[in-house]
C-alpha cells in the first residue's frame, strides 16, 4: 500500500472493531506508513491496543479525546494526510434511549472532523456509514443518514481541496455488539439462542470485506461518492443453525422472542432512487454526488428521468444457506477462539 508511503493516518474511533482490523492489515503488511493516529475516548481500550501492538517501532499514536470536542479533533487532525472516519454511536438500543447523545457523536462530531480536515488541509476523508442509514427507522440509523448529508454537502462546498467520500456497509461479523457473538455465548451458556423473527435477515460482511471496500474509496473515491460494498446476506435463524453445527449442539434451542424496538426486519445498502443513479461493477456500487449548484430553482423546476430498480436489500440478494454460512463463520477468528 505505497500512498501510505511516509503519511499521516488518522483513525477517528479507533479502538473499535475496525481499526484493530486496519492495525493487523498494516502491521502483517509491514506498510510504509510514517504514523498512526489512534483518536478515541476510551483509554482503557487504548492501552489494550497499545500493549497488542507494542511492535509497531514507534509508528503507533495514541490521543485521548472526543470528536463531540473541536479542539481535541484539531490537535488530532493537524498534520494529518488522510482521515478514516469510523467514530460513532452504533447501538440501537441506546441511541434509541439517547437520541440526543446519537447527534453529539454521529452527527455534530461528522461536522467537527470533516470542518477540521478541510481547515487543515487533509487530502483525504473516508466516512464510515451503515445500512441502517438507508430508510431509517431508529435515531441510530437517522443520526447516520445525516452523517452522510453533512459528509457529502462538505464535498460540495468545497471541491478540489480535501477529498471526501461515503463508504456503506452492513453487519460486520463478530465486531462489537452484534448478533454472532451473543449467540456464541448464549450456546456456551446453555441458554436458548434469542432470534427476534424466523423472517428476519441481514446482510453479512467480515471485517476484510468492510476493509476492502474502504480501501477501494481510498484508492478510487473522487470527491461526493459513496460507495456501497455488494455482499450476501441471509436469515438470521439460519446463522443460529450453523452455529448449532459448529459448536455441535444440534439440540440446542432456539427461542423466538419478537421484533425488537427499532429494529427492521431486512436492511437496505442501497435505497431505489440511489440505485438509480448509481454505476456498479462486480463488486461495488458506486453514487455519485448531485452536483447541482446552489440555484434552489433547480430544485424545483428541474428533475432527470432514470431506470427504475428496486431497493439493494438484504431479503433480495442471495440467501446463504445454514451449510454455506457455517464455511464462512468456521475460518473466523473470534468463532475459533471459542471452539
Amino acid at each position: 500500500m505505497n500512498y501510505f508511503k511516509n503519511k499521516t493516518l488518522l483513525i477517528t474511533g479507533g479502538t473499535g472493531s475496525f481499526g484493530g482490523a486496519l492495525l493487523e492489515k498494516f502491521y502483517t503488511e509491514n506498510t510504509p506508513i510514517k504514523e498512526i493516529r489512534i483518536f478515541s475516548r476510551d483509554e482503557k481500550k487504548q492501552d489494550d491496543l497499545r500493549k497488542k501492538h507494542i511492535n509497531f517501532k514507534g509508528k503507533l499514536k495514541f490521543i485521548i479525546g472526543d470528536v463531540r470536542d473541536t479542539n481535541s479533533v484539531n490537535d488530532a487532525v493537524n498534520g494529518s494526510d488522510f482521515i478514516f472516519h469510523a467514530a460513532a454511536l452504533k447501538q440501537v438500543p441506546s441511541c434509541e434511549f439517547y437520541p440526543m447523545e446519537s447527534i453529539k457523536t454521529n452527527i455534530i462530531g461528522t461536522n467537527n472532523v470533516i470542518t477540521s480536515a478541510i481547515s487543515n488541509k487533509v487530502k483525504k476523508v473516508i466516512v464510515l456509514s451503515t445500512d441502517k442509514a438507508v430508510y431509517p427507522i431508529n435515531s441510530m440509523g437517522m443520526s447516520k443518514a445525516l452523517m452522510e448529508k453533512i459528509a457529502i454537502s462538505k464535498s460540495l462546498l468545497n471541491q478540489n481541496k480535501t477529498n471526501i467520500c461515503v463508504t456503506r456497509y452492513g453487519n460486520v461479523m463478530g465486531s462489537r455488539g452484534s448478533v454472532i457473538p451473543l449467540m456464541i455465548e448464549q450456546i456456551k451458556n446453555k441458554k436458548p439462542i434469542t432470534i427476534t423473527d424466523k423472517d428476519m435477515t441481514r446482510f453479512l460482511m467480515t471485517l476484510d470485506d468492510a476493509m476492502n471496500l474502504v480501501f477501494f474509496a481510498f484508492k478510487n473515491g473522487k470527491n461526493g461518492q459513496t460507495f456501497v460494498k455488494k455482499t450476501n446476506s441471509a436469515l438470521i435463524i439460519e446463522v443460529a443453525k450453523a452455529l448449532k453445527i459448529i459448536f455441535k449442539v444440534k439440540k440446542h434451542p432456539i427461542k423466538i422472542i419478537g421484533v425488537r424496538h427499532g429494529e427492521k426486519m431486512h436492511e437496505t445498502l442501497m435505497g431505489a432512487e440511489e440505485r438509480s443513479k448509481s454505476k456498479e461493477n462486480k463488486e461495488f456500487f458506486i453514487l455519485n454526488p448531485d452536483l447541482r449548484d446552489l440555484n434552489y430553482n433547480k430544485f424545483y423546476n428541474k428533475g432527470k428521468i432514470g431506470k427504475k430498480l428496486n431497493n439493494y436489500s438484504s431479503d433480495s440478494t442471495t440467501l446463504l444457506s445454514s451449510n454455506e454460512i457455517t464455511k464462512i463463520l468456521i475460518k473466523l477468528d473470534f468463532v475459533k477462539k471459542n471452539l
